[in-house]
């Protein structure tokens, strides 16, 4: 039984975060050509923005990875560098956030495998749960203050 729930769990720390990317692309496809374009602009001024979040927080906020700190083998490979925040649930954490804006039920659909991705990331050995919540946290409140300034600007040209 632990040697299937390893299996999962590695899965899900190394590939799950593709299958998101790709149901994401798939659901961006299927929009119409305004909505596209709408996503496409929220996109470009969110993933800059906690890629530069996500840069300062690491220099800020050193945290060494659990099979460092604990002396153990990781189920799966890892350099032994800095674990926060965590790449993997800061890709897919800002992208389901996004699509959350324009579809509740993707968005949150994905949010449950992106938690997953997480969960997948502290069980396989090479994050700490804060990597991962400080990870979604990056995500939230970077898409949120977008969504917060395009809403000002809307109401702005509105008057």
């Amino acid at each position: 039984m632990d040697n299937i729930a390893n299996l999962i769990f590695v899965f899900g720390a190394k590939y799950l975060y593709l299958f998101i990317i790709a149901i994401a692309f798939i659901w961006f496809l299927i929009q119409p050509k305004p909505r596209k374009k709408e996503i496409l602009i929220i996109a470009c001024i969110c993933l800059p923005l906690i890629l530069v979040i996500f840069k300062i927080a690491n220099h800020l906020y050193y945290n060494p990875r659990p099979f460092v700190v604990e002396h153990f083998k990781p189920l799966i490979y890892h350099h032994a560098n800095n674990g926060f925040p965590s790449h993997h649930e800061l890709l897919v954490s800002a992208i389901s956030a996004m699509i959350f804006i324009f579809s509740r039920r993707t968005g949150f659909v994905l949010w449950v495998l992106a938690l997953l991705v997480g969960f997948s990331r502290v069980y396989v050995g090479v994050h700490h749960m804060i990597d991962i919540v400080g990870s979604s946290l990056i995500s939230i409140g970077s898409v949120a203050l977008v969504c917060c300034l395009r809403e000002y600007l809307e109401n702005r040209k509105l008057k």
